[in-house]
């Protein structure tokens, strides 16, 4: 048996990271049960430790810039000793810098946009380098090189409040030093000073950009070096980045080189940067297109699959010629690029612009975008430089999670619909679970908790959804409340009411709630429950409390305390067009069913974790309230205005998966909803909270009715997107024709019924340390279905096909693992790892 696919802290051999007796995490290969590890390391030896446990948090606090260099050996079910691990590491950051902030020679005006700041350090290397690390960070978005060569991630530092809390980087650079050197940086505004949020809103976290940087050398014969930024760096803002905006493109001027002939100024933050111990943000997959001509005439590029991320070149050229690339997600009836989906515009305003404005040098001129990030599929190209569709790539950018959930069937629709949500999550990752990659870029926390669950099959989620819970934590209020956008950065100023929103800010208990139960990370219950805690006592409170604008209910006065009826909020939000219409008025008042049932499942999860710390007396005090909140629910459901009596499939959908009725309404609704779902030819009628949860509650009624909504190909329904030749999933369910014209093409929420392909379908289920439940449920037209889930535990495969009108159920339980198998019929098998065919 040996330990393979090992990480730290859930990263591969990171570099930088600042956890104190950080967690090696591993899994097994080969055998049937791990009963033993041991970790060594020079000047360290763990000894043999009786366990099956895949996890050891190493016992080495945090000196700067450490490297803790290890082997795992395990022994199997019978006592073998198996042979070490390949090598694997961590490696500690550091703590405070020992390096000033600078910037630009020059006082920002906060109305003027300004050229990217280019700064220059040469120093000398004096001996045969050991190793070297450069730890950099920024108030905007920076590129750093070493001799010439770029050494920095996309779009790095990423994005946090950044009075609150600043990310730096760590790059070993060990291999760029030579004898004479230099590095250059390159600094623009990012989302610092950028455009931030659905207006462009700008300067919202300062008007003056900044960086510090710090290179340590370590030489052989123990010598070491610093290089620091300070005043004695060279400036200028002459180079070819005469523009660059997050949202808004980039202008380049291709012939210019910086002259850095001034000096840089050294200036302050408050903000001590800090490791994000998070995945990086990363160049991935590149795509070639075709070219289209549209009515008009105009050679537009068709890259074939939506994404996010930049545009490359390389094409020769004169001196002086213009190259304009405008990108976007749609074309017109008329075949011409259309942003009008995704911009919004007034008399003063149009953004996001995603445009690239390109002045050529004589001969060869090679562009990649390095300051902003579009979302797009068709890139209108106009100049007059000859040019092939082969000459331009489209090149996705995300943060670089590793890929673990794979899902095939017999449906192709549905197999393109699961690719399409794929993509939307890569096209909305980039350091941050955003909206859509156009026209708001927003952390909306309604979609990270909706999709947390389908992301955690899709990908190696933890370390990035911490980072977020981290962004709602930094911005969590004093009253205990979180935001409904995490960082704040763009967020309208009328918006800031619906902060508390039932469904988006209960994302500041459910992300680490959900990661603590598909990771088995108790860890991340302890790190943010005071913050957790402040805010469910938040939403106690507001429990029969008065509002301004709270709408009447027709409940029976005993039972006001039991309810929400406070905040304003967004209810269901984004049901169908024809089922109900987005109005004004949906924001301005609270939903006093929307959020007392979020209250009560929210509490109920809050209960939950308590119990896994030992806090018993909030646990007791979580569950009271839930119960309260629960019979308020049930008596509002006993009113005329929300009666089960509803014609909105969500008004059922959502107390019957959160188990809020009595018997008797239960009943009622159940037979309510099948009814609706008939009147309604079996589409989709469910808004943003409750799509996720529509198959689930359907399965538990009858499975047969899951399938027959899933394998609806009709408008609103996840198939008519693959239907449609969506390659990522839309906001609005009805796609190019939203309400209003406006909708993103690249939204990833509707396709978090991807959990339910998982979890029911397949049946895979993580059911605590080294264990699964696997409970497949076949059925509908399908005729096989395969899911693989590459968990923190190991691999495990549950697949399922109809022979002969017979169900073969075929099961793969990673090393080191038991499951629960339950069939359909009932029949429960107990088993260790192995291959099983029932």
């Amino acid at each position: 048996m040996k330990a393979v696919n090992i990480r730290t802290e859930y990263l591969k051999n990171p570099l930088g990271i600042d956890i104190s007796s950080p967690r090696i995490m591993w899994n097994c290969d080969e055998g049937i049960k791990q009963t033993a590890y041991r970790v060594t390391a020079d000047g360290f030896d763990s000894g043999r430790i009786e366990s099956d446990s895949m996890r050891y948090a190493v016992p080495i606090e945090f000196t700067d810039s450490k490297r803790f260099t290890f082997h795992i050996t395990l022994w199997d079910e019978f006592g073998n000793e198996g042979e070490p691990s390949e090598e694997a590491f961590f490696e500690y950051g550091i703590r405070n810098f020992n390096a000033k902030w600078i910037t630009g020679n020059y006082l920002a005006d906060k109305k003027r946009r300004y050229p990217a700041d280019c700064f220059k350090k040469e120093f000398t290397a004096d001996g045969e380098v050991l190793s070297a690390r450069l730890y950099i960070s920024a108030c905007g978005i920076y590129t750093a090189e070493i001799n010439g060569t770029r050494v920095s991630f996309p779009l790095a530092p990423g994005i946090t409040d950044y009075n609150r809390r600043v990310q730096y980087q760590t790059y070993d650079i060990t291999g760029f030093i030579k004898q004479k050197n230099e590095i250059t940086l390159c600094l623009a505004d990012g989302w610092y000073r950028g455009s931030c949020g659905a207006w462009g809103l700008r300067n919202q976290y300062g008007t003056e950009t900044k960086i510090i940087a710090q290179i340590d050398i370590k030489y052989k014969n123990k010598a070491s070096q610093r290089i620091s930024t300070d005043e004695t760096w060279s400036w200028s803002n002459d180079s070819d980045v005469r523009f660059a905006d997050n949202k808004d493109g980039e202008i380049i001027e291709a012939y210019r080189t910086p002259s850095y002939r001034f000096r840089a100024r050294v200036t302050e933050h408050s903000v001590i940067p800090s490791a994000s111990d998070n995945v990086l943000i990363a160049e991935k997959e590149k795509y070639k297109g075709e070219i289209l001509i549209s009515k008009s005439g105009k050679k537009i590029i068709d890259f074939k699959q939506n994404l996010a991320g930049f545009i490359s070149f390389k094409l020769n050229a004169r001196k002086g010629q213009k190259i304009k690339i405008t990108l976007g997600e749609l074309l017109d009836k008329d075949q011409e690029l259309t942003l009008k989906n995704i911009q919004c515009s007034n008399k003063k305003i149009t953004t996001p612009l995603q445009r690239v404005e390109y002045t050529c040098k004589d001969g060869a001129n090679e562009y990649k975008t390095r300051f902003a990030i579009f979302g797009f599929r068709y890139a209108l190209i106009e100049t007059d430089v000859e040019f092939t569709a082969d000459d331009f790539t489209a090149i996705a950018v995300y943060s670089d999670m590793e890929e673990t959930g794979f899902f095939e069937s017999s449906n192709g629709l549905l197999n393109k619909f699961f690719e399409a949500t794929k993509q939307s999550a890569k096209s909305n990752s980039t350091d941050l679970p955003t909206d859509c990659p156009t026209r708001e870029r927003h952390g909306w926390t309604g979609d990270a908790q909706i999709f947390l669950n389908t992301a955690s099959y899709l990908f190696s989620y933890a370390p990035f959804a911490i980072k977020f819970e981290r962004d709602l934590c930094d911005e969590q209020k004093k009253n205990g409340c979180f935001r409904q956008i995490a960082p704040k950065g763009g967020v309208d100023f009328y918006m800031n009411a619906m902060d508390g929103s039932a469904g988006w800010s209960d994302a500041g208990v459910l992300i680490p709630y959900r990661i603590y139960k598909k990771y088995n990370d108790i860890t991340v219950l302890e790190r943010f429950y005071e913050n957790m805690r402040r805010y469910a006592d938040y939403k106690i409170k507001t429990l029969g409390k008065p509002y301004p604008t709270a709408v009447p209910t027709g409940i029976n006065l005993k039972y006001v305390r039991y309810i929400s009826n406070y905040g304003q909020s967004y209810g269901e939000w984004a049901e169908p067009a024809d089922v109900r219409k987005i109005k004004t008025s949906d924001f301005v008042s609270p939903h006093p069913e929307e959020t007392t049932a979020y209250i009560v499942y929210m509490l109920e999860c809050m209960t939950e974790i308590a119990l896994a710390l030992n806090k018993h007396d909030d646990a007791r005090r979580f569950k009271r309230y839930a119960n309260k909140a629960r019979i308020g629910y049930s008596k509002l459901a006993e009113t005329k205005k929300y009666s089960l009596e509803t014609d909105r499939q969500s008004k059922l959908v959502r107390p019957l998966a959160f188990n809020l009725l009595s018997d008797s309404q239960k009943k009622y609704a159940k037979k309510r909803l099948i009814q609706l779902l008939d009147s309604y030819s079996w589409r989709v009628a469910t808004g943003f909270l409750s799509t996720p949860l529509i198959l689930g509650v359907l399965a538990d009624i009858d499975v047969s009715y899951a399938y027959r909504l899933l394998e609806n190909e009709e408008m609103p329904g996840w198939l008519f997107m693959s239907k449609s030749g969506a390659t990522t999933v839309w906001e609005a369910w009805e796609g190019t024709n939203a309400q209003g014209g406006i909708g993103s093409l690249n939204h990833y929420s509707k396709g978090a019924v991807c959990e339910w392909l998982f979890s029911s379908m397949c049946g895979i289920n993580v059911d605590g340390e080294n264990r699964f439940i696997i409970k497949p449920l076949p059925g509908g037209h399908f005729t096989f279905a395969n899911a693989e889930y590459t968990s923190i535990f190991g691999a495990v495969k549950s697949g399922w096909r109809k022979e002969n009108g017979e169900y073969k159920f075929d099961i793969v339980i990673p090393p080191n693992c038991t499951a629960d198998i339950i069939l359909p019929d009932g029949k429960k098998y107990s088993v260790g790892a192995g291959t099983y065919t029932f």
